[in-house]
């Protein structure tokens, strides 16, 4: 049994190894059930979890990201390089953005939200600042990551005027959603096909290695997210639990795509 955890849990974070099928199943009933216990924290404190909450709490979403590269660099030793690596990395973030939101909601009362956003623009500051110091090899990178994420984004929300099933992305939150994961599409894309990086996560190394190229995570990001946006804002009438669950997929979307691109511009 010991073994086993080794394997499949222990040696990813050691190794900094990626995802198997055993570690995958199991952080997302986490992520799960970390959803709902959230909103009951979230009850009892009396915090409403609505978009702006959602979207204030970007930032924390962009400094975890480039904390991960920071990781990258290997400037870390173990074992506190280990706090960085997947899935411990994501417990890390979630206390510090609650410290900042328990404390910001203290002092500033029903006012918190823009003190809560800036703590975490001032840590993801501080981390580019670290990040910058190491030089970046590929700028262009970045502005084609943006060029094409922002291009296919743009069509789907012309397309949602001519389709009715699109409706649900004049919700601006979930254009953003989709937006971030077709950052992460891009970024996935640049890193494999043009710099022969590869994709740690099994589902998708499986099409890619199928296909060939990972052009295919544009299909696969669309073929899911679209319908799970689609079905969360038809079946769950808990805006709370609603709103949490998107917080939940832009942060699937948009933490990726800020690492991949931050790492292949600075082409490590």
């Amino acid at each position: 049994m010991n073994g086993w955890i080794f394997k499949y849990y222990v040696d990813p974070i050691v190794f900094d190894a990626g995802y198997n099928p055993i570690n995958t199943v199991t952080w997302a009933l986490i992520l799960g059930i970390m959803i709902f216990v959230i909103i009951r924290l979230f009850q009892w404190l009396e915090i409403n979890i609505d978009e702006n909450l959602v979207f204030y709490t970007l930032p924390y979403i962009l400094a975890g990201a480039s904390l991960r590269v920071i990781e990258d660099t290997e400037i870390l030793i173990p074992p506190s390089k280990y706090l960085l690596i997947t899935p411990i990395i994501y417990f890390l973030v979630f206390s510090v953005t609650l410290t900042s939101l328990l404390v910001t909601r203290k002092i500033f009362g029903d006012e918190f939200d823009r003190p809560y956003a800036s703590i975490g623009f001032i840590w993801f500051g501080l981390n580019l600042a670290i990040l910058t110091s190491f030089g970046y090899a590929y700028p262009g990178v970045i502005i084609a990551v943006f060029l094409l994420g922002s291009t296919i984004t743009s069509c789907f929300y012309l397309l949602s005027y001519l389709s009715r099933w699109l409706k649900f992305l004049h919700i601006k939150l979930n254009l953003f959603i989709l937006y971030a994961h077709m950052l992460d599409a891009s970024s996935t894309y640049i890193g494999i096909d043009w710099f022969g990086y590869h994709e740690m996560h099994v589902v998708p190394t499986l099409f890619i290695n199928f296909l060939g190229s990972a052009r295919v995570m544009f299909l696969l990001k669309i073929l899911i997210i679209l319908p799970v946006l689609s079905l969360i804002d038809q079946s769950l009438e808990d805006k709370r639990l609603r709103n949490l669950a998107k917080l939940a997929l832009v942060t699937l979307g948009l933490a990726p795509a800020v690492r991949n691109t931050l790492r292949l511009a600075l082409g490590i």
